[in-house]
């Protein structure tokens, strides 16, 4: 099953037991892909990556929503909007942590040869395909950055 057949069926389901919020950002995300569809081409199909890339930035966009929020006093939009992060998280492949990406990211290091910060562009390029969605981009270069110097 794709992944937008997985996002379909959940939100016959939320649909089903009632799940208010948990729809409502359902139909956020569904709403994006068609958006991208329609962009790519009439019927187009998008890869479970591509559906995945969506995702990712709809819960980069509401984590950041959410933050400000929290410091404009708003706890009732900011609780609303963390709602629908972890609805969009709950698509998203498991983070790494702090140990994982510090090794994976040696690794890459290794393999690319890079000796020093001039080289980062290349670590980067190698990291952030490697990575992607296991991490988030401003983590992967802070690493890098301090791995190389």
């Amino acid at each position: 099953m794709s992944l937008v057949e997985q996002i379909n069926e959940d939100i016959k389901n939320a649909m089903k037991a009632r799940e208010k919020e948990r729809l409502e950002a359902l139909r956020g995300i569904k709403k994006v892909i068609l958006e991208a569809r329609a962009a790519v081409g009439a019927n187009a199909e998008l890869s479970d990556g591509e559906v995945l890339k969506i995702i990712q930035k709809l819960a980069k966009q509401g984590t950041d929503s959410a933050m400000i929020y929290k410091e404009q006093g708003r706890e009732d939009l900011y609780e609303q909007e963390m709602i629908q992060v972890k609805v969009f998280e709950s698509y998203l492949p498991t983070k790494l942590s702090d140990e994982e990406l510090s090794a994976e990211i040696k690794a890459i290091i290794a393999e690319s040869g890079a000796t020093s910060v001039r080289e980062m562009g290349k670590v980067m390029g190698i990291a952030s395909k490697k990575l992607a969605g296991k991490a988030d981009g401003k983590e992967i270069a802070e690493k890098v950055k301090a791995l190389l110097s």
